[in-house]
């Protein structure tokens, strides 16, 4: 080995950075450069200095020294045109000479030494390939990246095209008259099991919400294995045949499948002078091939009043939780007395609900990995064939005191 370290010090020998090209111990390069101010001689023009066992090449930098260690049998020619090639290097990533601003960039400077020396000899590199190898320009990454963009660009535009498209679909089934709808009410909560507001309302009623249309996401190309048909569109037309031959309804694909559902409406909803809403959302995760990985269902019981006389009426709740829900009150609904008599009340029993005006006075929240809560399950089975693929889909229904009404399940088909 020739070149053992290079390193930048100051006059009294502290090293700011140092590379060693060789295996050496920090206490050892540390000595040494301690001991090379000591060893120079003030008189002379050199610019090394020998001891028993290595060689130091230096050149001053202001207040600063650049030196070079290196074994005594190196050759001394190569040695200091290193050395000026190592001192051109430092002012390219350093824009004064000083402590401060070696410390401030010293990785910079350890990844240009690297390009100068490798495992001690010299490589054969000037300063501006030194300067295009630590930038690491490379034009390929360019080109990825470019097209990575590109390809982001157009995702984004089909995106919002097809987002128009079906906002434009619903609008126009608006404008017919139709209500879209996407499944009925799952009954009563978990762990509301009936609900009574004395003689005036006894039964609940649970309305189906409106769809959040989401736009379609761009499908990833490139092989898949999860329910794959065949290739080519001939196929897919016989295994809809064959659905169709087993009795199965299959529903058109003209991207208007809301208004569709949306003729089978629910009966006109009787509103007396107190009227109470149950609404429920569930919104759950499942792998495709089984397992519940995340559940979670948000209930409400909203409020409304017609008649000035039930203003003050009070709410008894028949509380059989034992799922765990997360119950909570409307601010201005006594939380004490529900609390302790499952009653729902006003704090200010002198004030009255407001008339017609719809109120949540109860709502609440269960989020859960369990099981044996999902209210529907369904289970897909392809078996591949010679001609394409065959899917088997069961549907289960988990509790059997439950009604789903308007169950819509749709099937994507390539």
């Amino acid at each position: 080995m020739v070149l053992l370290a290079a390193a930048v010090c100051t006059k009294a020998g502290k090293a700011i950075v140092s590379r060693q090209f060789v295996e050496m111990t920090r206490t050892r390069i540390e000595g040494l450069l301690a001991a090379f101010p000591k060893l120079m001689n003030t008189g002379k023009q050199h610019t090394f200095v020998e001891t028993d066992s290595v060689r130091y090449v230096y050149q001053p930098l202001e207040k600063l020294y650049m030196v070079l260690i290196t074994t005594k049998n190196s050759n001394i020619l190569e040695d200091l045109e290193t050395l000026r090639l190592f001192s051109r290097v430092i002012p390219e990533y350093c824009r004064v000479l000083e402590e401060s601003e070696i410390s401030d960039h010293c990785f910079d400077l350890i990844f240009a030494f690297d390009e100068i020396v490798a495992l001690g000899y010299r490589e054969n590199v000037n300063l501006a390939q030194i300067r295009t190898f630590t930038e690491m320009d490379s034009h390929e990454e360019k080109v990825f990246r470019a097209v990575r963009e590109t390809q982001e660009r157009e995702a984004k535009a089909e995106m919002r095209r097809k987002a128009k498209e079906l906002q434009q679909a619903r609008r126009d089934a608006e404008r017919s008259g139709k209500k879209v709808s996407t499944y009925g009410g799952f009954g009563s909560a978990p762990g509301m099991t009936s609900m009574s507001s004395g003689s005036i309302i006894t039964d609940t009623i649970v309305e189906p919400e409106k769809p959040k249309i989401t736009p379609a996401t761009a499908r990833q190309s490139g092989p898949s294995k999860a329910l794959k048909l065949g290739a080519k569109g001939k196929e897919v037309d016989n295994f809809v045949d064959k659905l169709k031959s087993e009795g199965e309804t299959i529903m058109p694909t003209s991207g208007k499948r809301g208004s569709d559902v949306s003729k089978a409406l629910p009966p006109p909803v009787n509103v007396e002078g107190v009227h109470l809403r149950v609404e429920e959302k569930i919104s759950l995760t499942c792998g495709r091939d089984g397992g519940l990985q995340n559940m979670e269902l948000l209930g409400m019981v909203t409020l409304r009043v017609t008649d000035e006389k039930s203003g003050r009426i009070r709410l008894i709740i028949n509380n059989n939780d034992n799922k765990g829900l997360q119950l909570q009150t409307h601010p201005n609904v006594d939380k004490k007395l529900f609390t302790t008599d499952s009653v729902i009340g006003l704090k200010n029993p002198e004030k009255s609900f407001p008339l017609n005006n719809d109120v949540g006075v109860l709502k609440w929240r269960l989020q859960t990995t369990d099981e044996a809560l999902i209210p529907l399950t369904i289970n897909c089975w392809p078996s591949e064939s010679a001609t394409g693929c065959d899917v088997n889909i069961e549907y289960e229904l988990q509790e059997e005191s439950l009604e789903l009404n308007d169950v819509v399940i749709s099937i994507p088909v390539p």
